[in-house]
């Protein structure tokens, strides 16, 4: 038999505090893993209690090559892009932004929530686009909460935010084989995850699991072997995010908040938004700048990270 906990890949989070008590912790692309499935990106974000007068917005800036994935346990944010999508993201919502061939979006403090005090707390994931639809029209799809399917599955609540598991499909649209589950994991609870995909991994959100009993701690990544599943436990209630899909079909750059398998294609976008040419906002008038390299911008933002 395979000793799969020896094999299994963890992960720890980069952190970045961007002020406020407002943190986020990066787990991919990680220097021993630069993907999962069509994942290159995940960052989980919070929970930071947003005040009046606080604010996290994040301007507009460029994508292109990737779908944007977000998802919320707490709070709220008003999305907007270039195509004119005006939407809030509440929790529980699947966001799925593709960009293809160049997309620009921002993500702000909701009107109707400036007075308030309130929590924030989530996931932002990329995911790559397959080669063939990297160039792809850009587009922009919610599905609320109410359209995602959950189901009780060994004692565990299981929604299938993207993909399909345990006899159930969620109505997301993706290019490629893409799982993404959430899994609220009860205490004392036993639950055999099988292998929904070529590659798989387990992010423990709030509390400690166990991974085929080798113990995860909060905020880590487990990356399982090729072609397998797992079985994860915890002595507490704990919420499990899994990640997976087909392998990439080839390699990706990802510089600033570009993903391509062609690494000309990602100077060439910088030089064009530099030119303004990917695209506004309507109503906004603000813009992330280019970092210096590797685009040869005098002056780069450093107060900024892609979101």
């Amino acid at each position: 038999m395979t000793d799969t906990a020896a094999q299994t890949q963890l992960l720890q989070p980069h952190d970045k505090d961007l002020g406020g008590g407002f943190k986020v912790r990066r787990l991919l692309p990680a220097a021993q893993r630069r993907s999962v499935g069509p994942f290159v990106f995940f960052d989980h974000f919070g929970p930071a209690t947003e005040q009046p007068g606080m604010e996290h917005d994040v301007r507009p800036h460029p994508h292109i090559g990737l779908s944007t994935v977000t998802y919320l346990f707490e709070g709220a944010m008003m999305h907007r892009d270039s195509l004119g999508s005006v939407q809030e993201i509440l929790p529980g919502a699947i966001n799925w932004m593709t960009a293809g061939r160049g997309i620009v979006h921002s993500e702000r403090k909701p009107e109707r929530l400036k007075a308030d005090t309130y929590v924030n707390h989530g996931l932002q994931l990329w995911a790559a686009l397959p080669q063939a639809h990297e160039e792809a029209e850009p587009s922009f799809e919610h599905t609320p909460a109410s359209a995602i399917p959950e189901v009780v599955e060994q004692g565990a609540a299981v929604r299938v935010l993207v993909g399909e598991a345990f006899g159930q499909r969620s109505p997301v649209k993706t290019l490629s084989q893409t799982i993404y589950l959430d899994i609220a994991l009860p205490a004392g609870g036993r639950f055999e995850l099988p292998a929904l995909a070529p590659e798989l991994a387990v992010y423990v959100v709030d509390a400690d699991a166990s991974v085929n009993g080798e113990s995860i701690p909060a905020h880590t990544m487990a990356v399982l072997p090729d072609g397998q599943g797992a079985v994860l436990t915890s002595g507490i209630a704990a919420r499990l995010m899994v990640i997976g899909g087909e392998p990439l079909d080839g390699p990706r750059y990802i510089t600033w908040n570009f993903v391509s398998s062609r690494r000309e294609r990602i100077l060439e976008a910088g030089s064009d938004w530099v030119a303004q040419r990917m695209g506004h906002v309507p109503g906004e008038t603000e813009f992330i700048p280019v970092p210096g390299k590797p685009f040869g911008v005098r002056e780069p933002d450093v107060g900024t990270t892609p979101v």
